[in-house]
């Protein structure tokens, strides 16, 4: 078997494993999204101590992950990112005596962590793939 025809067939044979975990988090990553968006419609109409809890889903990147592009690790770093700068500027408010619930502290975290790990896996699932050389 020649050296090109080896890593075609090692590459053909991981591929299922890398398209199940693509879905796999890209629907984690939507019901999470689900979840936040209904966070949001009680914020929206649950009054000031909901509105902290507040998110925002990102229907793109998920979208991104399940079909394998590699760009989505950008989008889901850039919203983890985003999502911590803002978590610390609340921890600025909450030093600084600002008015807050304790809700809020859980749900920032919950939502830092999940971008963090989103984009962690999404890194892992998606780097491009490593070609075995073979010697004679």
């Amino acid at each position: 078997m020649n050296e090109s025809r080896t890593t075609d067939l090692r590459h053909t044979r991981s591929a299922p494993q890398h398209a199940w975990g693509r879905w796999t988090l890209a629907a984690t990553s939507a019901a999470f999204g689900a979840a936040t968006i209904a966070s949001g419609g009680r914020v929206l109409f649950g009054g000031p101590a909901a509105r902290a809890a507040a998110g925002a889903y990102v229907g793109f990147v998920v979208a991104g992950l399940a079909l394998g592009r590699r760009w989505s690790v950008a989008v889901g770093a850039t919203v983890a990112a985003g999502t911590a700068v803002v978590f610390a500027l609340f921890g600025a408010h909450v030093a600084a005596g600002g008015a807050f619930e304790r809700r809020t502290v859980v749900a920032m975290s919950l939502r830092t962590v999940f971008w963090i790990a989103f984009t962690a896996g999404a890194a892992r699932l998606l780097r491009p793939s490593e070609h075995v050389e073979t010697t004679s």
